[in-house]
């Protein structure tokens, strides 16, 4: 039976590689492709697939926000997160929302399918790029003197108003998006301003930017 995977990615130029690298492996069949998080769970809950391959820079719902939904619906399903950031920060993250593979784009290519077996075995796969940048910067101890991270103050709601606020879309537009009230999403948006200890706009975009919850492309 072939491993069925779904593919998400907002550039359809990446799909379409991936597709076609997924379509020369034997017994690999790509089953969806979504192009932002949200598309990406609620086609992973439609189609079951046995693998994601997932951008972590994804509109509406980042990647690390988008696993952790796809696998509290189908704690079965494999997650590889795709990426172009090396940095620890969002290998930590994603692997804490449950992926057990991690690429950078650049490589991807090139490891993917490697990546897939090794998932699909029950194995954790992560790039050697990688895993020499996360051994480097322990060993130098980077990140040091930053803002709390995204992921250790901010709700998981928090986390998505605060994404939805970076890509620059109005009160209203998030309160529909999110079905709640254009109260509840000020409310949130001032508890993070609170938390971060962040006065405008524009510092929660440049923040949500450097945390990867948000793309320089949005």
């Amino acid at each position: 039976m072939s491993i069925r995977i779904v593919l998400a990615d907002d550039h359809q130029i990446v799909r379409e590689g991936l597709r076609a690298l997924v379509a020369a492996q034997d017994g690999m069949d790509v089953v969806g492709e979504a192009s932002n998080g949200r598309a990406a769970v609620e086609l992973s809950i439609e189609m079951s697939p046995d693998v994601v391959v997932m951008d972590i820079g994804m509109p509406d719902l980042n990647g690390i926000e988008a696993t952790r939904r796809i696998l509290s619906e189908n704690p079965r399903c494999k997650v590889i997160g795709l990426s172009m950031h090396s940095d620890r920060r969002f290998l930590s993250e994603m692997l804490k929302a449950g992926a057990t593979a991690y690429l950078l784009k650049d490589s991807a290519f090139e490891e993917l399918a490697s990546a897939i077996r090794a998932v699909v075995a029950g194995q954790v796969y992560l790039s050697p790029r990688i895993a020499d940048a996360v051994v480097e910067g322990y060993l130098h101890g980077t990140g040091g003197g930053r803002q709390p991270s995204a992921f250790a103050v901010l709700t998981s709601r928090e986390r998505e108003v605060l994404q939805l606020v970076a890509e620059g879309q109005a009160t209203k537009q998030i309160a529909a998006s999110l079905h709640v009230s254009v109260k509840t999403v000020e409310t949130h948006r001032r508890q993070i301003m609170e938390k971060l200890n962040l006065h405008s706009v524009a510092e929660l975009t440049k923040y949500a930017i450097r945390e990867g919850l948000a793309s320089i492309e949005v």
